[in-house]
């Protein structure tokens, strides 16, 4: 017998540890709660319990994403509540973007975990993608923005730019170190 041998330690990678599965699953996850909305919510539930039955232990991802999701959802809550969103029909935030930012705080776990190793990368990116997100989710009609797209975009900016960078430390504080 010709063919390699694998010691016993090394395990074939799992689907949800490959950045390009979990950049993959949250794209597609994204566009499901940001076009569906409510009536896709039973689609996006399914897609992060997906991710909860491919990973390796369950309990230890709740923890690891629950911290990043509470901060996310509270952010947005206070935003929301501050006037610089209105979602239509709710009187704080709707239930498929909770949903999202689990699947947001899974993504950063993750896929996107090499671009918090640069605090100033992630402040950057955070400044720029996410505002865009966020005007793109309100021209599709999943968000409302009072205060305008250009005020909006710059406070998103500002938010983000520590935001980002700081869901970044967060997530690493809350990787086993094992």
């Amino acid at each position: 017998d010709l063919s390699p041998t694998v010691p016993r330690k090394t395990r074939p990678m799992r689907w949800v540890d490959k950045i390009w599965f979990n950049a993959l699953w949250f794209q597609a996850t994204w566009f499901c709660c940001v076009i569906g909305r409510d009536s896709w919510v039973p689609i996006a539930l399914l897609s992060v319990g997906l991710h909860f039955v491919l990973v390796k232990d369950r309990l230890n991802e709740l923890r690891c994403l629950f911290p990043v999701a509470l901060v996310g959802i509270s952010v947005d809550v206070l935003l929301t509540l501050a006037g610089v969103f209105v979602f239509p029909e709710y009187w704080l935030v709707p239930l498929w973007l909770v949903i999202l930012w689990w699947v947001f705080a899974a993504a950063l776990y993750r896929s996107f975990a090499k671009i918090g190793q640069s605090m100033w990368l992630a402040a950057l990116l955070g400044s720029i993608a996410v505002p865009f997100n966020y005007l793109v989710g309100a021209g599709l009609g999943a968000v409302s923005l009072p205060l305008g797209e250009m005020v909006t975009a710059g406070l998103l900016a500002l938010v983000w730019a520590a935001l980002l960078p700081a869901l970044f430390w967060i997530s690493h504080r809350m990787r086993p170190t094992t």
